[in-house]
């Protein structure tokens, strides 16, 4: 396996009445063709921008995509149509990203008829193949997305995302809508077809616990920048970032009488609008000094595969 995606010093800007808001600050990661990259952190750190602009929905505003070798960062419209059959999506909310007008079918061929994928008949096959593969009964062919539960209209959007057999995709929190037996089907689901087809995902989320379940490294973002990044295993058992500690200590024990004590975090959050210079977690961070304050804090790594962005690593861990 070799590296299939790397991200080098992404930026993604929006301008706002009050100045330029940084929502991708300089994201640095590769993704092994096969893997998937968990990306984790609270709600407006930046983690659909980052998977949005690597897709090519949104254009970045510094830094490098490559893909395959290749750097997609800026291509021409011809070659960005190629690239985006290799590069799919899976949205957040399976109802609204559907047409409601449109049947089961029409929106798993919808896809295949804009890439001119083959012949009706052809096209025909390949959506029974696709609602067999995503487990969608026949019958529901002709079925709209309203006449359908959670789970199954996020079966469609799944089915929509292998349509044209693509090698890496992002998953933009493709479970946070469901309930959590539905859950389970669809993570279950999903890592059945990285296995049978290679698939490579970029699996956005909140929820760590199945950021866990499914990730092979994982990614702690706050507000536009990489705090922590680590093997799923060894994050989990060694949190060395302030924020990332905090974020973990939530997680309920599945031990009955047990729990986790929790880390309140207290302070303002730093304004992402024109920040100044020095971490953006020093606000929020019990360990912040002067340094904290005035210095961006680089992303190094700190034992082998584990790396983190803090100036004060080594004092809160003893390292």
């Amino acid at each position: 396996m070799g590296t299939i995606l790397e991200v080098q010093d992404l930026k993604k800007y929006f301008r706002t009445p009050k100045g330029m808001l940084h929502a991708v600050d300089g994201i640095n990661f590769k993704l092994e063709e096969g893997q998937t990259l968990g990306v984790v952190g609270e709600s407006g750190c930046g983690k659909s921008t980052l998977g949005r602009t690597i897709l090519h929905l949104l254009e970045s505003d510094g830094g490098r995509i490559i893909f395959e070798g290749k750097d997609i960062t800026r291509i021409s419209h011809k070659a960005l149509k190629e690239t985006k059959k290799e590069m799919q999506l899976i949205f957040q909310d399976p109802f609204s990203s559907l047409n409601p007008r449109m049947s089961v079918s029409e929106l798993i061929a919808e896809p295949l008829k804009l890439f001119k994928m083959g012949s009706k008949n052809e096209i025909d096959r390949k959506v029974s193949d696709l609602m067999e593969v995503v487990g969608l009964a026949e019958r529901l062919s002709n079925s709209y997305p309203h006449e359908l539960d959670g789970g199954r209209r996020q079966r469609i959007g799944i089915a929509r995302a292998l349509a044209l057999d693509p090698k890496f995709i992002v998953c933009d929190e493709p479970v946070s809508a469901l309930d959590v037996s539905i859950q389970a089907q669809i993570l279950n689901l999903m890592q059945d077809l990285q296995e049978e087809k290679g698939l490579t995902y970029l699996f956005i989320t909140h929820d760590l616990s199945v950021v866990k379940h499914i990730s092979n490294q994982i990614m702690v973002m706050y507000l536009g920048n990489t705090v922590e990044l680590a093997d799923h295993e060894e994050l989990f058992q060694h949190q060395y970032h302030p924020y990332t500690k905090a974020l973990l200590s939530a997680i309920p024990l599945p031990v009955a009488g047990k729990k986790r004590e929790k880390i309140l975090l207290k302070g303002e959050i730093t304004m992402p609008i024109d920040p100044a210079p020095g971490c953006r977690f020093a606000s929020r961070c019990p360990y912040a000094c002067v340094e904290c304050h005035r210095e961006d804090p680089k992303l190094e790594e700190v034992c082998t595969g584990h790396f983190v962005a803090c100036h004060k690593v080594k004092e809160i861990n003893q390292l």
